[in-house]
Parts: structure tokens; sequence; C-alpha cells
């Protein structure tokens, strides 16, 4: 599974269930990564989109509480449970990007270096230590918007568990049931 998104310099990804930005090269990736997947995105999310149905040549999955809530061209789905094992690639609202982001694998931002006024954001992995850069483009330009293309992937894990467990090195002795007589009250 992965998510796709762009952001503003402050990781925001809309305002009003609008999108920030229009950059056709965004666009683009955005097609390129996603047609022909299963993608997975929150009912607002699908209420932005053109007729407010599935996104063409996707299966869309749409993840609400509303269980009166209906759709053209979506799968709903109430319960996250429902969708994890289905979902390809994680498009959006906020919430939904929060509750999925530790399954992927992988996520492939467009950072926009440009401020803008937003209501909804994606969590910054450039603060959190459990995400790493893997690749950054060239900055682009498109309509007086700079941007660039960042992947990112799970950090390398460390080993701090391994400082926390006993060394075991030497073996343990097996302690002899007379030992145990005080917490069991057997003989």
């Amino acid at each position: 599974m992965f998510a796709i998104a762009a952001v503003s310099q402050n990781w925001g990804i809309g305002k009003d269930n609008h999108l920030l930005f229009h950059i056709s090269a965004d666009m683009k990736r955005f097609r390129e990564l996603t047609e022909g997947k299963t993608v997975l995105m929150g009912r607002k999310t699908l209420q932005s989109l053109p007729g407010g149905r599935g996104l063409p040549h996707r299966r869309s999955i749409v993840l609400t509480g509303d269980r009166s809530f209906t759709a053209e061209n979506a799968e709903i789905v109430h319960f996250p449970v429902e969708a994890v094992f289905q979902a390809g690639a994680v498009i959006g609202g906020e919430s939904v990007y929060r509750l999925f982001l530790p399954l992927c694998e992988r996520v492939y931002i467009t950072k926009v270096f440009a401020n803008a006024d937003a209501d909804a954001f994606f969590p910054n992995l450039d603060a959190d230590p459990r995400w790493q850069v893997e690749y950054e483009s060239e900055i682009f330009e498109e309509n007086g918007l700079r941007y660039q293309f960042v992947d990112y992937v799970p950090a390398e894990e460390e080993d701090d568990l391994a400082d926390l467990l006993p060394d075991r090195s030497e073996p343990t002795p097996f302690a002899p049931v007379e030992d145990f007589t005080d917490l069991t009250g057997f003989m």
C-alpha cells in the first residue's frame, strides 16, 4: 500500500474540501501511479472529485461512518478493516491518511514550495523519524509555483529492542522447583 499527496510548505493538503494547488505534472504523476489500482479515500475526498463519484480506471473504496452514503463508481465501507487488504493507494483526506499511513510501504509527495491557507494536513514526514527520503526530483516550476517530487519509505529500524533484551550469550540455569515454593505454595 502507498499514499500519495501534494502538500504545501506546512504540509497542508486542502481547504474547504478543495485541493490547494493544481499542477498538471502532479496530476499526471497521480494518474500514472493510481490508474488500474484500488484507491482508498474518505467520503469528503470522494465528494470533492468531479461529479462526486469514483475515479475512472480505478477501483474506488470510500471509508465513511455514514451508513446511508452511496456513490457512483465507488464501493462504500464503514470500517478500516474492510479496506485494509484491498487498498493499493491511499489518496486522502487527512483522517484516512493518518489512519493508514503506518501501513504504507511508500509515500509519494509533491512538495509545493508555497504557503497556503489549509484546514486539512498530511502528517509531516520530514519531522517523523519513522520515515526517510528515498528519492527527490529536481525542483520544477509551473504557473509560478515551485515544486518537487519526493518519495518516502519507512526508516530502517534501529536495534534498540536488542538493548532491552537480557544477554543470552551465557545460558541461564533453570531454577529448581523448590525455589518457587514461596510463590506457588507447592513443596
